[in-house]
């Protein structure tokens, strides 16, 4: 079994590669996750998106998430990638991957490492808007700003 591949990266994910770190000959399913910046947040105009990490300790919480998954579903490989930076709309900010060999558990995985990563792994958003103004974005509530400017 291949370990789980995490990642804070500040290029573009190569979401190819990432699917080529979960595939092998036993896996008949691959669930994957891509989060993009959209152009739109809470009815108003986003113009794009800061995001910043303390890169060991979220790779260090990713990988625990990674290690849990893993460990709930035998036989399961998954690689999770934030990327970190000033993103443009339509930039992808995240990709999750998950294989096994039935797609239940892929995909039950997959979903499940969307749902812990934006609660546990220390990414902070800022988000940008037409005219000039931003807000931090708190990554467990769909709506909620914690400061704007």
């Amino acid at each position: 079994m291949t370990a789980p591949w995490v990642e804070i990266t500040n290029e573009p994910i190569d979401l190819n590669a990432m699917v080529g770190t979960v595939v092998d000959r036993g896996v008949g399913a691959v669930a994957t996750f891509l989060g993009t910046v959209r152009d739109v947040n809470d009815g108003r105009a986003v113009t794009g998106i800061d995001y910043e990490a303390y890169q060991p300790m979220a790779e260090r919480e990713m990988r625990a998430i990674a290690d849990e998954i893993v460990s709930r579903w035998p036989g399961l490989r998954v690689a999770i990638v934030h990327r970190v930076g000033t993103l443009q709309v339509g930039d992808v900010s995240v990709a999750i991957a998950c294989a096994h060999a039935r797609r239940a558990p892929s995909a039950d995985a997959m979903r499940e490492a969307i749902e812990l990563l934006k609660v546990r792994v220390p990414i902070w958003k800022r988000e940008h808007y037409a005219g000039g103004e931003w807000t931090w974005v708190d990554p467990t509530q769909p709506t909620t700003a914690t400061e704007t400017r």
